[in-house]
């Protein structure tokens, strides 16, 4: 976010579930967040100058020797703090009060009922629902606070030293379970530590236009754009930063969903760029022959990917690569200190070997949702801007076994059948598809046998991907959308709907 003039609000990371969520619900509220990690020196926080802090909640006890603490300096910062959870046991314990092992653990649900009202609470009027998720809590107040809030089983839910603007809750505000929760966020921001309000997607949109013009000047810019959210609206910024100095590569691997590689196509044509499509369809598939173990199918379409690419982008030597990189890859790969969830191929800066001279990252700073109002801001259409997830491998792990191009014409046409009812339903999932299973089914049309493909249907409710729950489809629908399938698409015999929650089972079937 460099370059842009708003303010800024830190969350310190102390290893919290929960922490993108409380940056993303104070960009919500309008104001810039960072997340750093929870160890970051005074000094260093100081030349950031942040309106607030607000500690993370996190798996450890903090009296144990190995858990994370931060600097007691940080609370004679004259910044308004707020700690959550394991924040406030660390504020408490830094600040020489008593954190002990709870006697009954607090989980899920919780009522709390306020007993001081102050800037942060009086939004809550006497009694909320909270989200409890501890088997600590604070037994001993620091000098100055004093105990504003309390459940049946936690004599400190919430406490405050309100002449220092200090203040802590041992439930979790930025979850929705939270009723009004992010009104406490809210109050804190505005009430507590000031806050204008002055962070938005034009804002960014300006900000970000001058950042790429300044770092290309009058260099040509090249873009894996695959049609994903991502890539696309990476795509979008460029083109209104620098018309006519970026390649879009679309490598079209031929697993595509129906229509979809001539709907990106469309989608960009009229933009200020050079827009190239390869179809290396064949080449695919040719890879792919006898193929049917799930990650080797995986592994020679991302390297096949790779090698497309290269071919096609070595024609413009010595111009800076665009990544769709964005913030919670960042975050994740462990960037700037912090712990390493998972790491994206999107995130460590350029390849050893390369003739790209620098990397242009426009969404580096923004969460995805961020990301799709930026979209409809810079004109996308929302087939694009809403898309669902869709794996870079394509249909290919939507499509059980040995890849073939009849499998997969198969699949497109059953698989747009099926979202094409969905959306006529007005049904709002995270996530739906067709899988065309390896088997095969007896079964009857008209007067004669046949034998053919079992189709699947898939559709789940998540909020974060990692779990999922099934979409429980209204069968009238189920049953237009079987009808449609098995008369309309020749070679599907029997179609079935996977009702399997994650975990057991991936929210993809390969």
């Amino acid at each position: 976010m460099k370059g842009q003039d708003h303010q800024t609000l830190i969350v310190l990371d102390f290893g919290g579930q929960y922490k993108e969520l409380i940056a993303r619900v104070v960009r919500e509220c309008k104001v810039h967040s960072i997340i750093i990690p929870g160890s970051t020196p005074v000094k260093e926080l100081k030349k950031m100058n942040p309106i607030g802090i607000i500690l993370t909640g996190g798996p450890y006890s903090v009296y144990d020797a190995t858990a994370p603490h931060c600097e007691k300096e940080l609370f004679d910062m004259n910044i308004p703090i707020l700690g959550i959870c394991y924040g406030m046991q660390l504020m408490a314990y830094t600040l020489g009060g008593t954190v002990s092992p709870c006697n009954v653990s607090e989980y899920g649900d919780t009522k709390v009922t306020v007993t001081k009202k102050n800037k942060i609470l009086d939004c809550l009027g006497g009694e909320t629902i909270t989200l409890m998720s501890h088997t600590d809590y604070v037994s001993r107040l620091p000098e100055g606070f004093e105990t504003c809030a309390v459940s049946r089983d936690c004599p400190t839910a919430s406490m405050a030293d309100e002449p220092r603007n200090l203040y802590a809750v041992q439930f979790h505000p930025e979850v929705e379970r939270t009723k009004k929760g992010k009104k406490i966020i809210r109050s804190f921001l505005y009430d507590v530590c000031g806050a204008k309000g002055d962070y938005n997607m034009n804002d960014f949109i300006e900000a970000e236009v001058k950042r790429i013009r300044e770092q290309v000047g009058d260099k040509h810019v090249v873009l894996g754009l695959s049609g994903g959210v991502d890539s696309s609206v990476t795509a979008a910024i460029l083109a209104k930063a620098i018309p006519n100095q970026l390649t879009c590569i679309f490598v079209d691997h031929g697993m595509m969903r129906l229509n979809e590689g001539n709907e990106i196509e469309a989608a960009f044509k009229d933009r200020a760029l050079n827009f190239v499509r390869v179809d290396a369809e064949d080449r695919f598939l040719k890879k792919l022959q006898g193929i049917t173990e799930p990650e080797q199918k995986r592994k020679i379409i991302g390297e096949e990917f790779v090698r497309v690419f290269e071919e096609e982008s070595s024609k413009y030597e010595g111009s800076f690569l665009a990544q769709g990189t964005i913030y919670p890859d960042v975050i994740e790969s462990g960037a700037n200190n912090s712990a390493t969830i998972k790491s994206h191929h999107n995130v460590g800066g350029l390849p050893k070997e390369t003739k790209f001279i620098g990397l242009v990252e426009p969404l580096r700073g923004l969460f995805k949702d961020e990301v799709r109002k930026l979209g409809k801001k810079l004109g996308l259409p929302d087939e694009l801007v809403q898309r669902q997830p869709f794996p870079g491998p394509g249909l290919s792990v939507r499509c059980i076994g040995e890849i073939t191009k009849e499998k997969l014409d198969l699949l497109r046409k059953a698989d747009a059948i099926y979202r094409e009812e969905i959306n006529k339903a007005g049904l709002k999932y995270d996530q739906y598809f067709a899988v065309l299973t390896s088997m095969r089914s007896v079964g009857v049309m008209g007067d004669f046998r046949t034998y053919n493909y079992v189709l699947a249907l898939r559709a789940v409710i998540t909020s974060d991907f990692m779990t999922c729950e099934k979409a429980r489809v209204p069968y009238p629908v189920l049953e237009k959308v079987t009808s449609r399938i098995v008369n309309e698409v020749q070679g599907i015999a029997r179609v079935v709907y996977d009702l399997t929650g994650k975990p057991p089972a991936t929210i993809e079937w390969e």
